[in-house]
Parts: structure tokens; sequence; C-alpha cells
């Protein structure tokens, strides 16, 4: 092309826990089973949509109005609703003009970001949610700033680190917190809620709080959404049904704006995310038509509990079968449907794999680069057909590890992955051992 065409951020938009997809596939048609446990859809994994949730969704279908176009905002019943159960919660108090639709939280993060001054920086968790990170760096140009989740502390933030790098960076305009976290399963304590809050607004940052799994934390873990203790920081939530309901095929999420008067140049802000939905016209009407009947019957959050309550005891498994190995840290999770496990200083060399069959050979080896963990996540898949995430390209992490999901219904086959998994592990971390010992001598 006589000009250049290209995004100066278009390659640092990956997103590793699809990618990995098409080289299972490749195995997968060679006739090995594949394990799916790399995609957080619960319905592709085997849950079942109540059927209740389906008579109201088939009933909305019925109606004219779902085909039509929906306010840019969204539809008032959704709004309202919302608007009304944010308040009740307590804290910060809004209005359904605090309220935006979009398709899906990725359209919010691709319009969020895009709307951002190209200067401003936007300082994230380590590890990283991919959409985010990606999404970031692209806008900038350069790699997304992040500040450390501890995996020797449960997976807290290190705020010495995210106060140190704010200073350091004075293009930083804002902080995310994504709570519960993916992909380690994190709850934000208040306290440590509080204490970002502090930062931002002791050196005049928004934040975005992603709270995608926030009806999916656990009993106990004290979950607080970021509207109790944000104040009067400038604030962006971020809040979906594709979990929760669950209907990721749906692509409804939405933003609620805080503090808004605070600061003239975040209204702005604000008023250019509206202006930019405008371009679009709107967001998918049905799920919205259908978001607070559901969310209003009375069997909602029963069933909520119900689905959380496998998704904990699961996470206790995890521990109970990993746990012991003493290359591996791992925590359980205290929400959301996902876990991670870290491997050790020194864990992880290049001399090791585990055995593939000569056609799955020739689909992985391609894919082994420079990253240990990624190694390993690709020989498991060659070796054991379970598909995982590694933790360094996956999340754009400097640690390495894997993250997979809570989300296989039978409790047996969940089993059964977790032995295999573990047997892998063991396996693999054994298999340079020779080696080095002749290296030794």
């Amino acid at each position: 092309m006589r000009t250049q065409i290209v995004h100066p951020g278009a390659d640092n938009l990956r997103y590793e826990i699809r990618q990995i997809v098409e080289v299972a596939n490749a195995i997968a048609a060679t006739g090995a089973p594949i394990r799916w446990e790399n995609i957080g859809d619960p319905v592709a994994k085997g849950e079942r949509v109540p059927d209740w949730i389906k008579e109201i969704v088939t009933q909305a279908a019925a109606e004219d109005l779902s085909f039509a176009y929906s306010p840019t905002k969204g539809l008032m019943e959704a709004r309202s609703y919302i608007a009304r159960e944010r308040n009740l919660e307590g804290g910060i108090q809004i209005t359904p003009d605090d309220l935006l639709f979009f398709n899906g939280l990725g359209d919010a993060i691709s319009t969020i970001y895009g709307a951002l001054h190209p200067r401003a920086r936007v300082i994230g968790p380590n590890p990283a949610y991919p959409t985010h990170s990606s999404a970031e760096a692209a806008h900038a140009g350069a790699p997304h700033i992040t500040y450390r989740l501890d995996p020797e502390n449960g997976w807290k933030p290190d705020l010495a680190d995210l106060e140190a790098k704010v200073i350091a960076n004075p293009d930083i305009a804002a902080i995310i917190i994504i709570n519960p976290d993916n992909p380690t399963g994190f709850v934000y304590p208040e306290e440590t809620l509080a204490a970002i809050v502090d930062i931002a607004a002791r050196h005049d940052l928004f934040l975005i709080s992603d709270e995608i799994y926030s009806n999916l934390a656990y009993p106990g873990s004290g979950m607080r959404k970021l509207a109790s203790v944000v104040g009067k920081v400038p604030a962006i939530a971020m809040r979906g049904i594709s979990k929760e309901f669950p209907w990721p095929g749906s692509r409804c999420g939405w933003i609620e704006i805080y503090n808004r008067d605070q600061d003239p140049s975040f209204d702005r802000f604000a008023r250019s995310l509206l202006e930019a939905k405008m371009l679009e016209v709107c967001a998918t009407t049905l799920p919205q038509k259908v978001l607070p009947r559901v969310m209003g019957d009375a069997r909602y959050y029963p069933y909520l509990e119900t689905r959380v309550a496998a998704y904990e005891r699961r996470a206790r498994r995890a521990v109970e079968v990993l746990g012991d190995l003493p290359e591996l840290i791992i925590h359980p999770p205290r929400g959301a449907f996902y876990m991670t496990a870290v491997f050790r200083g020194g864990a992880l060399r290049r001399g090791q794999s585990l055995p593939l069959e000569a056609q799955v050979e020739a689909i992985v080896g391609p894919q082994l680069g420079e990253a240990l963990d990624a190694r390993f996540v690709y020989y498991l898949l060659g070796a054991a057909g379970i598909c995982v995430v590694p933790l360094s390209t996956g999340f754009n992490s400097d640690l390495q590890g894997f993250r997979f999901t809570l989300l296989e219904p039978d409790e047996a086959k969940f089993d059964a992955i977790l032995q295999t998994l573990r047997q892998a592990l063991v396996t693999y971390l054994a298999s340079d051992a020779g080696h080095r010992l002749e290296n030794a001598a």
C-alpha cells in the first residue's frame, strides 16, 4: 500500500484462549479426543439453561418490539431495573441515565479504550485478562502496563507496586480491577478495594471495575462491588449476563458510570462513549427485554447459588488433587469458574516433554516456542488432550503457569481430568531428570 494502513498497536492484539483452539482442532482431526478447559462458556461445556429462563426468552421473542432497535443507552425497563437493584445494595446511587448497554463487554472494552486520548494509559493486573490488556496495548501502541497480583500471597495485589508504577508513568489515567478476577478467581477484600480507590483519588485517576462475575462470587468471599467503596472517585463498572444466565451468545453487557459530575474531563469521556454507541445505533434488544424478567424472578438467585456451590466444590477438589505438587502454587478461587496454577521458579526447563504420537507431534512441534509454560500446555494438549491456557502468553504475565476451568458438570469426568492433569504434570516435570544427571556428572 502507498501508505501505512496497519495500526501501530496491531501486534498487541492476541487472544491465546481462542488461538489454541485451532491447534486443538487439528489434533482432534487425527481422532484424538479433546477436553476443552480453555474457554469460559458454561453452555458449551454442558451446563443446562433452566427451562424457566428459556420460557421467558421464548415469550419475549414472540413480542414484536424484541425485533426493533432499542434506545441507544438501552431499554428503559432494563436500565431502571439495574439502577434500582444497584441502589438497594447501598453505596453510590445511580439513575438509569448512568447506564449504557453494549453488545457484550468485549464491545464495551473496545469502545472505552478506543475513546481514550492516545497518550492516556490504563494500568491493569498481572496476570491480565487479554481482552483488556490487548485492547489497551493496541490503543497505546505499546505493551500493557501492569501491577502485580502475588501468587505467594493468595493473589492479593501488590499495592506498593501499583502506586510506584502510577507515579513512574504520568500518562496513566486509570486503574483496572477485575473482581472476581479472571484468571485467578481472586476476590478483592473491601480494604483492598478501598486502598485502590485511595490511590486513584490521590493521583487524580479514574477506575474501571470489570464485575462480570460479581454474582458468581462464593459464599464467605467478602465480595463487594466497587460502588460500595468508590466515594467520589470517577469510575466505570462493567457487568453482563453472559456468565450469569448463562447466555454468552446474547452479547449483552453494560457499564455503570459513577461520579461523572466530579470531573469535567471524565464527564466528557463518558459522553464520548454514548456518542460512539450512537454511531452503532444500539445494543441487542432481546436480551435487554429478558434481563429484568429473569433477574427479577424469585428462582434466579437460588439458581445462581446452586451453580456457585458446584464451582466451589470442584475448586476444592482441584486443590486436593494438585495442591501437594511441590513445583506448583495453587490457591482455591473465591469466585467465577477458573483456577490458575503457577510453576515455582526452576520447575520448568526446555528439556522437558511428554510422549506424542508422530502425527500429533507434527502439529504440536511448531507451537513449542520460548515460553516454558506454553511448551507444557502444548505438550499437555498433544499427549493428554487437555486444552488449557498458558499464563505467560495467554494472560500477559511474567509468571509461568496455566489456567483451567471448573465448568465440567459431570463430577466423575472432572475428577478424571484432574487425575490425568496431575499425572501429566508429574511425568513432564521429571522428564529431563536423566539429562540433568548426565550434565551434573
